[in-house]
């Protein structure tokens, strides 16, 4: 289906401002949305016009709605209510709910975070309508198409119009999958897209919000945690959750960590994942947890989460999102997965991939506990990823 050019667009004479619709749907979608949020309220309210749509990918209160009121992100305009269900059943009614947004809104442009369904669907029901896709985080592979995010940041990349990369690496895959590094195209399209090396937007977040946290998250002395002297363990993928034995491995690795290490490890856990845990644990796993030095919460809201990260000594986990925290806030981290888009943390023995084996988790935990040489270069820029985003969002789209 095909659109008409956008009201704007018929009369480039006038001078107004650029509408853009931010899709978010999932708990790191709204914390990266806060940053693209806050550079156009600070520098840009008079030539972008962002009009927020929430999927409601992440349906549960404690996940989604009080990243709003922490981070200060202006409320969805639009919220599709789509919750829980299989990956066509919630692509399927994401894409309806866009489309008819889209056909109603006429937007210049539709900003797409990360490797979500809800990403995807908004990048396949933007460009179907020839509305330009921007997606923020292009070019990240994990080169495992195994996972259903590896298949969304791939396919949303060949139907963007703007694609902004964190890192050179971002860039280097996108040139081998055929993108030419070119800013010079005179108007970028689908069929002749723009890249940019923009660095982290979530660098610009940490750096924003670690104040913010210092001030109002007591979840640290609420716990009594001595400061670096206790780990913050995340996990809730599939790969790990699902699957028994590995679901058991993990724990029990932590579980060993935290008893022959002396080193208490502290879990936000997420709702999915305290239900699997209560399914598939053996009874022998679950009676040593509750013995070992562990500290199960609720899920943590981002500033806690913050918090936590600023305090531990050490991150485990199978986000994304926390294994570059954890190099921000310059914190050996173990990643629970066999690979990583983050690839920089790895090479530079800051990060190891241990994926779901117990030997391998308690061996890389030893190894970084013993080592003393970390550094941490700036490779996720300088803190203004969201400002050069907007600025050439502006370029490119305005007439």
């Amino acid at each position: 289906m095909a659109i008409l050019a956008s009201p704007k667009m018929a009369n480039c004479n006038v001078l107004m401002p650029i509408k853009l619709i931010s899709i978010i749907g999932a708990r790191p979608q709204i914390i990266k949305a806060a940053a693209i949020s806050r550079a156009i309220q600070h520098r840009y309210e008079h030539e972008m016009n962002e009009i927020i749509v929430h999927t409601g990918q992440h349906y549960d209160e404690n996940m989604s709605k009080v990243f709003f009121d922490e981070l200060q992100i202006p409320l969805p305009h639009y919220n599709l209510n789509v919750g829980s269900g299989s990956h066509g059943e919630q692509t399927a009614k994401m894409l309806e709910g866009l489309e008819a947004i889209f056909l109603k809104e006429f937007p210049d442009g539709v900003i797409v975070y990360g490797d979500t369904n809800s990403t995807i669907a908004g990048a396949l029901a933007a460009s179907k309508l020839h509305i330009p896709v921007i997606h923020i985080e292009a070019g990240l592979r994990s080169f495992n198409k195994s996972m259903p995010e590896e298949i969304n940041r791939i396919s949303c990349d060949h139907m963007s119009t703007l694609l902004f990369a964190p890192t050179k690496s971002g860039i280097e895959n996108l040139k081998r999958e055929g993108f030419t590094h070119s800013i010079t195209v005179e108007k970028a399209s689908i069929d002749n897209p723009k890249i940019f090396h923009c660095g982290d937007i979530m660098y610009d977040n940490s750096l924003y919000f670690s104040s913010f946290s210092d001030e109002k998250s007591t979840l640290v002395s609420e716990l009594i945690l001595e400061k670096q002297s206790f780990a913050l363990c995340t996990f809730h993928r599939d790969s790990n959750t699902d699957d028994p034995e590995a679901l058991n491995n993990i724990i029990e690795a932590l579980i060993e960590i935290s008893t022959e290490f002396q080193f208490p490890i502290v879990i936000p856990l997420h709702p999915r994942t305290q239900k699997k845990m209560a399914e598939l644990l053996t009874d022998e796993t679950k009676n040593s947890l509750k013995e070992a030095p562990i500290s199960i919460l609720p899920p943590a809201g981002f500033l806690d989460i913050i918090a936590l990260e600023k305090s531990a000594q050490f991150i485990i986990t199978d986000s994304g999102g926390l294994q570059k925290e954890a190099f921000f806030f310059q914190k050996p981290c173990i990643i629970l997965r066999n690979q990583t888009e983050w690839i920089e943390i790895v090479e530079n023995g800051n990060a190891i991939l241990a994926g779901n084996k117990k030997e391998n988790i308690v061996r890389a935990f030893g190894l970084l506990y013993s080592k003393k040489d970390f550094s941490y270069p700036a490779f996720y820029g300088d803190g203004k990823a969201a400002e050069f985003i907007c600025e050439q969002i502006l370029n490119e789209l305005k007439c």
